[in-house]
């Protein structure tokens, strides 16, 4: 018998195998090492509990006891304050607000290309090509510190790593010029708890 989430007691991440939007809250609670129970969705056939909780049946959907949250960047900036340390966001209000924009930004831009490179077909080599511009002219941002666009590992990268991670499974190549965009993959990548954010699935995307 299934679990009702609402009689769950701890705190319940309903969360596909690969998507980037699940990947990014995964990785941000592997980052403040919080435990939590896992609840595997597949792609279309999202379980009767997470119908009743969400009325998208979308995921990333996590459940904190009687409260439940469905959109990403709600449920990112949620757990950044319920979980203070380590503090995933800079303190000032202009270095928020940068970090925010560029949340958007890739979303609304690098995010649907990865949507139609894994949708296959002949569109794909034309967004891997449009993927690989928009990567590349965001270097000065990769450049701009040793994470991205602040000192510390913050909630923008619990966004962009995934999207570097996945490169070599989309095929895209950035070539010698993208080396400041995959030496910031590596270290992150390398970082404490990034193994921890891994699904089978999205440890089987690179060699």
């Amino acid at each position: 018998m299934v679990q009702s989430a609402r009689s769950r007691t701890v705190l319940t991440l309903y969360t596909t195998a690969d998507d980037i939007q699940c990947h990014r809250v995964r990785l941000l609670l592997a980052a403040k090492g919080v435990s939590y129970e896992r609840v595997m969705v597949e792609p279309g056939k999202p379980p009767e509990d997470l119908v009743d909780l969400n009325p998208y049946a979308s995921t990333p959907t996590l459940v904190d006891r009687d409260l439940t949250l469905y959109d990403t960047s709600v449920v990112c900036e949620y757990l950044d304050e319920r979980y203070p340390h380590p503090p995933l966001m800079p303190i000032d209000p202009l270095s928020r607000a940068r970090l925010r924009l560029a949340a958007v930004r890739i979303e609304r831009d690098w995010l649907p290309e990865v949507d139609i490179i894994r949708a296959g077909g002949r569109p794909a080599d034309a967004a891997r090509k449009r993927l690989r511009e928009q990567l590349l002219a965001s270097l000065p941002l990769f450049k701009a510190a040793k994470f991205f666009l602040n000192p510390e590992m913050s909630l923008a990268d619990c966004l962009v790593a995934p999207v570097v991670w996945r490169l070599p499974w989309l095929g895209v190549d950035l070539g010698k010029e993208g080396r400041p965009i995959l030496d910031y993959g590596e270290r992150l990548f390398h970082s404490q708890g990034y193994a921890r954010s891994l699904t089978a699935e999205e440890k089987a995307m690179r060699p």
